[in-house]
């Protein structure tokens, strides 16, 4: 059903209302906004109260905001977190829990879907392997939570959304027929690159720039001249040469470094703004995964998404952490909290844009893997935070009482 302007912001404004009003009620629950959100996109759509379709233009640049402030905003608490001394763990995640899950995650798309090429495959698993901490916002907030597990989520996240991009494009490119991968391998690099560039020049510029403009700028506008900041680090990157998502990131981080006052009042005003986009890209998604409907093999389907959220990731993690000290139960919960959220939405919607041949398949299997995730890791959250607590607590129970001997004997 086509709507209107009206109808429009009637639905958006009930929605944020609702989200809102429940905030507190689903607070140290097993619900969450993210999980709302999905709900009522797919409950409307299934109503045909609202219709969206995949190639309006509005729905990839809603995502693609919403994901610009992710970006920006991540690269902000990037810097916060640069001073920690756990670093090992998060180095882990990255540079070989993340290229291992690919692999796997390619592995079984390809046995899965024999209609899809590696170079889908590979795409595919590009889309799907960036984490997202926005579904899991009670875990890496909770101080219940140890420390040490909540900076490797939120660093994880933080830099994983930036660092699948490269290689999102590079599978779009050998996954498009006809594409000369040579070259545009090339000139994906020269724009990640310039990108780049562009996000440390302008957020260094801005942070010196923050103390030097007269009458300085009052608090209350702080995060709105970050936030500026950011918007236009994407759209100068957009308009010239470079790839406008790492400019962004790059500019958060170099922001954060060279000013270290913004960053802070940045947080909160980030997380207002941010909460709105991620309610209305949620869904939104939830409306466009009943637009958009499924056409694969459902046992494929079936078999593929459990795979993806409990054995790829897991086993990618648990083999990267092996040897090190973190305890049992902090390595088990970091395996399992990996959710897909945002980035992987626009990165989904991405290859829609492309030629790819199965670009459909890759989408929708992208598509519910990513619902699965959102369902799956906001309904634990809450559980999870509590599990580890309570096993953490246990474990220093023991030890505290393995030690009495010792400090009697001594």
């Amino acid at each position: 059903m086509d709507i209107g302007f009206g109808e429009a912001l009637l639905i958006v404004g009930g929605l944020l209302m609702v989200a809102a009003a429940l905030s507190g009620a689903m607070k140290g629950t097993v619900l969450s906004i993210s999980v709302l959100s999905v709900a009522l996109g797919i409950g409307l759509a299934l109503a045909d109260v609202v219709e969206i379709r995949v190639s309006d233009p509005g729905v990839l640049e809603l995502v693609e905001l919403a994901l610009i402030l992710t970006l920006f905003s991540d690269g902000l608490v990037v810097e916060r977190e640069l001073l920690a001394l756990h670093w090992g763990p998060v180095v882990r995640a990255l540079v070989l829990a993340m290229p291992i899950t690919l692999a796997v995650l390619a592995l079984g798309a390809a046995g899965l879907f024999p209609a899809l090429t590696w170079a889908e495959a590979f795409l595919l698993a590009a889309v799907l392997t960036p984490t997202d901490p926005v579904v899991t916002s009670t875990v890496v907030t909770a101080q219940r939570v140890p420390s040490i597990v909540r900076h490797t989520l939120n660093l994880e996240s933080g830099l994983n959304d930036g660092l699948a991009l490269p290689f999102v494009l590079f599978f779009l490119v050998l996954a498009t027929p006809g594409g000369e991968a040579g070259s545009e391998a090339a000139e994906l690099v020269g724009e990640a690159a310039f990108g780049a560039v562009i996000g440390v020049a302008l957020g260094f510029a801005a942070g010196r720039f923050h103390h030097q403009v007269p009458g300085a700028i009052t608090p209350r506008y702080e995060g709105i001249y970050a936030l500026g900041i950011g918007l236009v680090a994407f759209g100068l990157a957009d308009v010239t040469f470079g790839n406008g998502l790492i400019a962004a990131f790059v500019c958060g981080i170099t922001l954060g470094v060279s000013e270290h006052e913004i960053s802070g009042r940045f947080h909160a005003f980030s997380e207002n703004v941010s909460a709105i986009f991620q309610v209305l890209t949620f869904f939104v998604f939830g409306a466009i995964i009943v637009a958009t409907g499924y056409g694969g093999s459902i046992w494929a389907l079936i078999a593929f998404v459990p795979f993806a959220l409990v054995i790829a990731r897991p086993l990618a993690v648990l083999a990267a952490l092996a040897g090190t000290r973190l305890p049992r139960p902090q390595r088990l919960f970091i395996a399992w909290f990996g959710p897909k959220g945002v980035a992987s939405m626009l990165f989904a919607l991405l290859v829609l844009e492309r030629a790819v041949e199965h670009r459909s398949l890759v989408f929708d299997v992208a598509a519910f893997t990513i619902l699965a995730s959102i369902i799956a890791h906001g309904l634990t959250d809450t559980v999870g935070a509590r599990w580890i607590e309570s096993r953490m607590r246990a474990r220093e129970e023991s030890d505290e009482h393995d030690d009495v001997p010792g400090r009697l004997l001594g």
